[in-house]
């Protein structure tokens, strides 16, 4: 059976690699490493499909090492432990090179394993993973390795890799195949940054083509759009991209910004991921628009409830709406601040005794000099007001909410200050 078109099209030199200049470019730190032959403890962070594994048998075959594969996803305990028995065969003198793919796999202890051997250099680990190293890599192998990040590859260079992928099945076949630049530059485009996503479609879409009367394979525009019309959008539900969505949807509500918010939003409906969409829309009311706005809050916790109560697609409808009214609400995080504020003195110790007048009615204590609770009613007050100690002494003059400057909160501090101006006094 013939491997996949992105297997027989892998790169065998930097050159060939599609993307990743950040990295790879001329005079970039690890192409660098590669071309000058000295290889540290590696490890590639990305996307799947963006050239890690491509990268990392690059630089394994000018090691001049022997080389050992293993995949995460498979290798066990056993197989650590016979590379490591390895070591003293007269092939491995020099040490050897692991290359370790989807290392998140590997448990704490089977990390552990390889560790003693990283450090003596015996073995030089290249690792690749999908998942945030700082997350899933034991800490002892990150501080002993050096992360690169590889990033999902842009359209425009996903599309001559689709030109020379076309030119080898032709070549492959002896058949010529008829597909538009529009539907080459569309499948780039829709393939989410995911070079072998993208040559998987090209390669079914020829698979499936029909021929015309001279022999040729043809391709329809639109069988493109059958193949590509979700394939291009990257998500998962508990890992990066689902934070990284989260948090560009949020930001992009937090900056007024509505059309990316929607283009977030529907990214989180298209995954059906109706629950996280509605949580950050509530949770956007409270810390992001708050009392610059604070009716924004029932008004979108009642579109939330509509979303959940229709379901998709008809949820899209309220969520839409609730989007559109956060990003054009003012904004203000007086809120916000004043909590975090208040919090972090919690969190350092800082709270002491309840001041006597705001304590529950109870007798004192014989030590207790002046009895009674002397609380004062503030409504028996002009203005409903009455000047009083609240806060623990330890913090009596702490001041944690500030008045945002927007119509709501600077209507609130017109009314506090005309309150307070005759400062009242029992």
């Amino acid at each position: 059976m013939a491997s996949p078109l992105a297997d027989r099209m892998r790169p065998t030199t930097l050159d060939e690699v599609v993307g990743q200049r950040h990295i790879l470019g001329p005079g970039k730190v690890l192409r660098r490493l590669i071309e000058g032959g000295t290889i540290p403890n590696l490890i590639f962070y990305g996307p799947s499909g963006v050239g890690k594994t491509t990268v990392a048998r690059i630089l394994s075959a000018q090691a001049h090492k022997k080389l050992y594969r293993l995949n995460g996803t498979t290798a066990s305990t056993a197989d650590i432990k016979a590379i490591v028995e390895d070591l003293g065969s007269i092939d491995a003198m020099g040490g050897v090179i692991l290359y370790l793919d989807e290392i998140q796999y590997l448990n704490k202890k089977q990390q552990q394993t390889l560790l003693e051997f990283i450090e003596d250099g015996s073995i030089t680990l290249i690792a690749s993973t999908t998942e945030n190293p700082y997350f899933y890599i034991y800490n002892a192998i990150l501080s002993r390795s050096t992360v690169f990040e590889f990033k999902p590859v842009e359209p425009q260079d996903i599309f001559p890799a689709l030109l020379r992928a076309k030119g080898l099945l032709e070549e492959e076949t002896g058949e010529e195949l008829v597909i538009s630049e529009p539907a080459l530059q569309r499948i780039a485009a829709r393939s989410g940054g995911d070079v072998r996503r993208a040559l998987g479609s090209l390669e079914m879409l020829a698979l499936s083509a029909g021929f015309d009367e001279a022999g040729r394979r043809i391709v329809a525009d639109e069988r493109v759009d059958e193949v590509t019309v979700r394939g291009g959008m990257r998500y998962d539900r508990s890992a990066d991209e689902h934070y990284d969505i989260l948090s560009a949807f949020q930001k992009s509500i937090r900056g007024s910004d509505e059309n990316a918010a929607l283009h977030y939003l529907c990214r989180l409906l298209e995954a059906g991921d109706l629950i996280s969409a509605c949580r950050r829309l509530l949770v956007c009311a409270c810390e992001d628009i708050g009392l610059a706005y604070p009716q924004a809050i029932p008004v979108v916790k009642a579109c939330a409830d509509i979303a959940m109560q229709v379901g998709l697609p008809e949820a899209q409808l309220p969520l839409a709406d609730a989007v559109i009214l956060l990003c054009t609400a003012p904004k203000s995080n007086s809120a916000t601040a004043a909590v975090e504020a208040a919090m972090a003195d919690i969190k350092a110790g800082m709270a002491g005794p309840i001041p006597r007048q705001l304590q529950n009615k109870h007798y004192d204590s014989a030590e207790v000099e002046r009895k009674g609770q002397f609380y004062l009613y503030p409504h028996d007050y002009p203005g409903h007001w009455v000047e009083q100690q609240y806060l623990p002494d330890a913090l009596r003059d702490r001041i944690y909410y500030r008045f945002g400057e927007n119509k709501v909160e600077q209507a609130a501090q017109g009314y506090r200050e005309k309150q307070r101006a005759g400062r009242g006094r029992a």
